[in-house]
């Protein structure tokens, strides 16, 4: 499986833009994980990249991820992979157990509060987003109410790292592909 073949299995899946972005995101925070722990990072990418294949044909906690494995085994997703994709939601039972499946679960709801935190910034970027930034709307609850700041703080704790720590990573990777996420903004110039 490379990246393409997953980009292929994702665009055949997914219509919502901004799903897809998400996918991207985490995308890039595993692929950030994989070289800071000396792991595989074709592999780790495409696990985070093919994390949510399945969201809008399974929108459903009964459904998602688990119903997305017989698509990924007819698509010759291996096994590790589909492993992670189904450990990364709490509500599957399946025990994350490597790196890289406690990795995609740190990565994934982190990525969707750090984009809400950075299209509310008047540069609507990640290149001038800073962790306190995220810290501060971390304690406004009303704030991105859906982003389970619980798993958050789950997901670092089973990865290992603090959370700051993580969010200042994770912000870091997303910058590599501020681009594609429609984060890249226009410097703010102060005359």
């Amino acid at each position: 499986m490379n990246r393409e073949q997953a980009l292929s299995i994702v665009h055949e899946y997914i219509k919502n833009p901004n799903l897809v972005k998400h996918m991207l995101a985490v995308e890039a925070a595993m692929r950030y994980y994989a070289r800071k722990y000396g792991e595989d990072e074709e592999k780790w990418a495409i696990t985070g990249l093919l994390h949510d294949f399945d969201w809008e044909i399974h929108p459903t906690m009964e459904e998602h991820p688990l119903s997305g494995e017989p698509i990924l085994r007819q698509h010759g997703v291996p096994d590790e992979i589909i492993r992670a994709i189904q450990s990364h939601a709490n509500h599957t039972g399946i025990p994350r157990e490597t790196l890289m499946e406690k990795a995609l679960f740190a990565c994934d709801e982190i990525t969707g509060l750090i984009t809400a935190v950075a299209l509310v910034r008047p540069s609507k970027a990640l290149y001038d987003l800073k962790p306190k930034s995220v810290k501060k709307k971390w304690k406004d609850k009303s704030f991105a109410s859906g982003a389970n700041r619980e798993e958050m703080e789950q997901g670092a704790a089973e990865l290992g790292i603090e959370l700051w720590e993580h969010v200042a990573n994770v912000i870091q990777a997303m910058n590599t592909i501020a681009e594609d996420l429609d984060l890249a903004g226009e410097p703010q110039i102060n005359e």
